[in-house]
């Protein structure tokens, strides 16, 4: 059974999925963006899963891509946003190396476009991030193996910030 060397989480415009192809590439490990996968296996995008079958279908699609992710995915994984709500995934990344992306609210509003179609961010999407940033970040911060600011570092500096801290069977001291 092969578990991910880094498991990213972090709010919608955290820099996962940016941070997350980066830190494969330079560790030549193959990525997983729980995201992307949902999409594929649902044949369309996330907001028109919302749309269409609704959040908790989404949810459940999710946690499954997210098990499956984290029993049998060698290399990096970045989850979605709101992968962590559900207390099974909270308890299925115990144990895991999981770095939490934290990203001020400012740098986030930018990075996700707020008028880009978030299922989420639906109505005024400047305060549905905010809240979605304050109701998520004690979560965020308890899974936490270590924590690395997107805002105040380049994705490369983040990287490598990320790689410094990896157990050290991971990073080739072991």
């Amino acid at each position: 059974m092969s578990r991910p060397i880094a498991v990213l989480i972090g709010s919608p415009g955290s820099g996962k999925s940016t941070v997350g192809a980066a830190l494969a590439a330079r560790l030549g490990a193959p990525l997983v963006d729980t995201d992307a996968e949902i999409e594929t296996r649902a044949g369309k995008p996330i907001g028109d899963i919302f749309v269409e079958d609704g959040e908790p279908a989404f949810r459940e699609l999710e946690r499954a891509v997210v098990v499956e992710a984290l029993t049998g995915h060698p290399g990096v994984l970045a989850l979605g946003g709101g992968a962590v709500l559900h207390p099974d995934t909270r308890a299925a990344l115990a144990g895991h190396h999981v770095v939490y992306l934290q990203v001020e609210f400012a740098d986030a509003a930018k990075r996700v476009g707020l008028d880009q179609a978030r299922p989420l961010l639906l109505g005024n999407p400047r305060a549905r991030l905010k809240a979605l940033l304050e109701e998520r970040l004690p979560i965020y911060e308890s899974l936490a193996t270590v924590t690395v600011s997107t805002s105040t570092h380049r994705v490369e500096e983040a990287v490598e910030e990320i790689v410094a801290r990896l157990p050290a069977a991971r990073n080739g001291e072991g």
